[in-house]
C-alpha cells in the first residue's frame, strides 16, 4: 500500500512532492530584518531531508510589524537579496518547495528574544510603539498600543503588498498569511482584542474586513500561477472569544477571495486562554473547517509520528500535515517516516549511500 503522506499535493498550481510541510518557526537571528547565516543552515537541512514545503518563520512586513527587533523581515533591499541566496541554495540540494509567512506583530511586537525574557522593549531601550485594533495591551503592565487609524491601515496594507512583490523577486513559490497566534490580523479578528466602533470592529463582518482587505491586497500582488494561504487560529480558547464557528466562516469568504489552503492552528491572543494540548489536539479544527468551508487544511500542533501524520490524512482530516518542533528535534524527519511507512524519498547525491533501505534515489545537486 502506498503512503498518501508521501503522495504529491496540489496547491492551486503549485505541486508538492509530498503533504509533510515544515512550519514557520521563529528564530530571533535575524539584523534588522536580514536573515543571516543561520538562516541559511536552518533552512538548508530541511531542503536535503526533502518535505513537501518549507515556510519561513514570521517575518515583518515593516520594522514596526516584527516580533522582536531579531525577527526577520522583508522590506529592504537587502533582506531580499538575502532570502533570494536562501532559495537558492534550498533549491539546489531538493525539490521542497519555500514559503513565506508575511506577518505583523501589532501589539505582540518589541519585545525581547525568548530566552532574553520575552518582556516588552520600551522606546528608550531601543523598541518601538506598537499599534493594534484597539488600545488595549497584551499584557498587564505593558504599555498600551495605539489605535490604529485610517492611514495606518492604509500604510501596512501597503507593507503586505510591499513585502509580497519582493517575496515574488526572492522567488518564493507561496506567501503565507499571518493571522494566528495573537498578531496584528488575529487581534482584528478577536472581539477580545477587538473593541473598535468603526467599518473595522463590532460584527464578524466588521473585524473580518481587515484581514480579508490584506489577503486580497496580497493576492493581488503576487503572481497568479503561486499560491497565496493563510494561517488561522481556529479559537482563542476563551469564552466569548473567537471561535470556530466565526474561523468557518471567515474561511469561507477567504476561499472566495482566491485563498488555496488554512494552515489551521489555534490560541495565541491572550494569556487567559486555557488550552486543551494533547497529540495531534489541533486536528479537529482542520477538519472541521476542511468540511464546512470546502478548503484545503493543513493540519498542526502535536504532530510527532509518521503513523500519526499517516492517519489524518488517511481519515479526510486534513491535506497536509506540518511538523516544527518534531522537525528541529529531528530534522530527518523526512527520511525516518518514509523508512518506517515504506516511501521512496530522493536524498542528496552525497547522502544517498546512508538510506537503510537502499530505496532512496539521489537528487542530483548544482555544484
Amino acid at each position: 500500500m502506498s503512503s498518501l503522506l508521501f503522495s504529491p499535493l496540489t496547491i492551486g498550481k503549485l505541486e508538492l512532492a509530498n503533504r509533510i510541510v515544515v512550519a514557520p518557526m521563529c528564530q530571533y537571528m535575524a539584523s534588522d530584518g536580514v536573515p543571516a547565516d543561520w538562516h541559511l543552515v536552518h533552512l538548508g537541512q530541511f531542503a536535503q531531508s526533502g518535505p513537501g514545503l518549507i515556510l519561513v518563520e514570521a517575518t515583518g512586513v515593516e520594522a514596526e510589524g516584527r516580533i522582536t527587533p531579531a525577527c526577520t523581515g522583508l522590506y529592504s533591499d537587502a533582506s531580499e537579496a538575502a532570502f533570494a541566496r536562501i532559495i537558492d541554495f534550498c533549491r539546489s540540494v531538493g525539490e521542497s518547495k519555500i514559503g513565506i509567512q508575511l506577518s505583523h506583530a501589532g501589539r505582540k511586537g518589541s519585545t525581547r528574544k525568548p530566552w532574553e525574557g520575552a518582556g516588552q522593549i520600551s522606546l528608550a531601550e531601543g523598541g518601538w510603539k506598537t499599534g493594534a485594533p484597539s488600545n488595549e495591551p497584551y499584557l498587564e503592565g505593558w504599555e498600551p498600543p495605539s489605535e490604529i487609524d485610517q492611514d495606518g491601515l492604509d500604510r501596512i496594507k501597503a507593507a503586505f503588498v510591499d513585502a509580497t512583490r519582493r517575496a515574488a523577486r526572492a522567488g518564493f513559490d507561496l506567501i503565507e498569511v499571518h493571522a494566528a497566534h495573537g498578531y496584528l490580523l488575529h487581534q482584528f479578528l478577536s472581539p477580545i482584542s477587538n473593541r473598535r466602533r468603526d467599518a473595522y470592529g463590532g460584527s464578524l463582518e466588521n473585524r473580518m474586513r481587515f484581514p480579508l482587505e490584506v489577503f486580497d491586497a496580497v493576492r493581488q500582488a503576487f503572481p497568479a500561477e503561486r499560491p497565496v494561504i493563510l494561517r488561522l487560529s481556529a479559537t482563542d480558547w476563551i469564552e466569548r472569544g473567537w471561535d470556530l464557528v466565526q474561523s468557518v466562516e471567515f474561511a469561507k469568504a477567504l476561499k472566495n477571495a482566491g485563498c488555496e489552503m488554512i494552515h489551521v492552528s489555534s490560541g495565541g491572543l491572550d494569556q487567559r486562554q486555557e488550552i486543551i494540548a494533547g497529540p495531534g489536539y489541533q486536528v479537529r479544527f482542520a477538519d472541521e473547517i476542511k468540511r464546512q468551508a470546502d478548503i484545503a487544511t493543513l493540519a498542526v500542533g502535536q504532530i510527532s509520528e509518521p503513523m500519526q501524520a499517516e492517519t489524518i490524512l488517511l481519515s479526510g482530516q486534513a491535506d497536509a500535515v506540518a511538523l516544527a518542533r518534531g522537525m528541529l528535534w529531528d530534522p530527518r524527519w523526512v527520511w525516518h517516516a518514509a523508512k518506517e511507512l515504506g516511501a521512496d524519498v530522493q536524498l542528496p547525491a552525497p547522502y544517498a549511500r546512508c538510506n537503510p533501505s537502499m530505496r532512496g534515489k539521489p537528487f542530483i545537486t548544482r555544484s
